[in-house]
């Protein structure tokens, strides 16, 4: 396929990522799209007249071929929704972007990521959660997801080249730029070890609407967005939000109750936006990562735990049928008094039999 083709598209005045997509299911093609007739056009959901006479007036192709050139010069590479190499995380979004450039070494579909976002003036507190949990997660072969923006973004940057963990900077920008120029050194080294993303092409500022743009594919690359530091408002309380929707799992510090920017960590974990979590074993608690590398006959021996009483029994295999349940659900099936349930969940808690979830719902780990 056409890489021109796939960069024309993206310069159609009105047409974005959703638009986009339907374009692509209705002509099968992106060679398709451009032989298309405008009586074609006009019977496809959401194509008006003037969109229509967009993509047939051509106007656009001068742009694609600048920019085509562009990233010929300087080594970029392109990612299309319809490749293999297109993050598999993010294309499950419906807002994802259609086409992704991208400069760097690392892959974009890791086993494992997660997103660290927090506020632009980080405290020594935040600095030092941030500094002793990207250490911790050295352990866990995780790819390090953020906006290389000023604050706890740039710290997780610099701590994961630091442990030699890979990761990736979100711009909201064209890849001709680095936006805070302070920060060219710290994103030429992270190519090295990892690499930087936008959907944004060459010449594009870094405006003050592309940030929100921005945090949606910060939040769509992870498998679980870490909220270190933020105050009630902010980038860092959007992109949990964007990622709540994506139903990805989010997870926030908690910090004193008089600090400004704990407020939005505190705020995510009290309205159950987020789990409270205190150190990377509590993430691969949630995420079930320690359990990844054990052989396969471990992991079907604790199918059926040997430890269990009857009544845990009862509890093990109805959460099990049900995959995710809650406490009133639970409560109902085994017919027991709240007191009761109480006692049983927490102590298959202990045991490692299954984990609590916000809005009191249960899972087996």
């Amino acid at each position: 396929m056409n890489i021109l083709e796939k960069i024309a598209l993206t310069k159609i005045k009105g047409i974005g990522p959703k638009l986009s997509r339907t374009l692509l299911a209705y002509n099968g093609s992106i060679e398709e799209i451009f032989k298309s007739s405008k009586k074609q056009l006009l019977a496809i959901p959401n194509i008006g007249d003037a969109l229509a006479e967009n993509i047939i007036s051509k106007s656009y192709q001068k742009e694609a071929e600048e920019e085509y050139n562009f990233i010929l010069k300087h080594d970029i590479q392109v990612a299309w929704i319809e490749d293999k190499e297109y993050p598999k995380r993010l294309k499950n979004c419906d807002d994802a972007p259609i086409l992704l450039y991208y400069k760097g070494t690392t892959s974009l579909n890791p086993p494992k990521t997660v997103s660290i976002v927090g506020t632009r003036n980080a405290t020594q507190y935040g600095k030092r959660i941030c500094e002793d949990f990207i250490h911790q997660l050295k352990a866990f072969d995780v790819q390090i997801i953020s906006g290389l923006a000023y604050g706890i973004d740039s710290f997780a940057h610099r701590e994961s080249l630091k442990n030699h963990i890979p990761t990736i900077g979100i711009l909201g920008h064209g890849l001709d730029r680095i936006y805070p120029s302070s920060h060219r050194e710290l994103a030429s080294r992270m190519i090295e070890n990892g690499g930087l993303l936008t959907e944004f092409p060459s010449g594009t500022n870094p405006d003050r609407q592309n940030f929100p743009m921005r945090n949606r594919i910060i939040a769509g690359l992870a498998d679980v967005t870490i909220v270190v530091e933020a105050a009630l408002k902010g980038g860092a309380l959007i992109t949990a939000e964007i990622a709540n929707t994506y139903n990805r799992d989010v997870c926030a510090f908690p910090g004193g109750i008089d600090q400004e920017y704990s407020a939005g960590c505190n705020y995510l974990i009290k309205t159950n936006r987020a789990h409270l979590i205190r150190h990377a074993d509590d993430l691969a608690y949630l995420m079930n990562w320690d359990k990844e590398n054990k052989p396969t006959e471990a992991k079907q021996l604790k199918l059926i735990p040997d430890n269990m009483t009857k009544d845990e029994q009862k509890v093990y295999n109805y959460i099990k049928e049900k995959q995710q349940t809650s406490i009133d659900d639970i409560a109902l099936h085994c017919d027991w008094p709240q007191s009761k349930l109480a006692i049983v969940l927490l102590e298959m808690e202990m045991k490692s039999l299954l984990v609590s979830l916000p809005g009191k719902t249960f899972k087996l780990i």
